[in-house]
């Protein structure tokens, strides 16, 4: 089984911060999903480098001894260079399709699959709304940007069946909104 975990929830909203670490309900979220994690089963974990994935996963590698390994691939969707309202164009983004979004957000999204992909099972990947949609509409054809709303410390199950992934279980879901 692969965990995508989306980062708990952040201390600043969209916009607002280019980095925000956690909320003080984030980090009680994020040593919440640990225990689960670690009763499910998982032992390795992979981290976008951002500090919210990076805090989410911190209890997780405290508890299990571990250290997570910095993946840049799972990191957040990239804003197009000289955008000045990101919110405005992620919205915009979301309420399409993949092909809508561009080459240069198809190729991120395939990167993204690539990086869940090459990890072994029992593996928590801590990650971001987008990344987790990306993965989930490539491995089940839906072509929508916004297939689903993981919300924040959601665990999205994985399973490896005939050298596949597949989506055993979506993550609880939120009513995040990108304002």
């Amino acid at each position: 089984m692969i965990y995508l975990v989306r980062h708990g929830e952040p201390e600043s909203g969209w916009g607002d911060a280019p980095d925000p670490g956690l909320s003080g309900p984030g980090k009680a979220q994020a040593e919440a999903v640990a225990q689960m994690l670690a009763e499910a089963g998982a032992r390795t974990a992979v981290t976008s480098p951002l500090a919210r994935c990076r805090q989410t996963a911190a209890p997780f590698e405290r508890l299990l001894e571990t250290h997570a390994r910095l993946e840049p691939s799972v990191g957040e969707v990239r804003t197009p260079a000289g955008l000045t309202d990101r919110p405005a164009w992620l919205r915009d983004v979301m309420a399409g399709s993949w092909a809508e979004a561009g080459e240069a957000l198809e190729g991120w999204r395939r990167r993204v699959l690539a990086a869940v992909e090459a990890v072994p099972g029992d593996t928590a990947v801590f990650t971001h709304f987008v990344a987790i949609n990306a993965v989930v509409s490539l491995l089940t054809g839906d072509e929508r940007v916004l297939v689903f709303r993981p919300g924040h410390c959601s665990v999205t199950r994985l399973e490896r069946s005939g050298g596949r992934l597949h989506v055993a279980e979506l993550g609880a879901e939120a009513a995040t909104k990108v304002t």
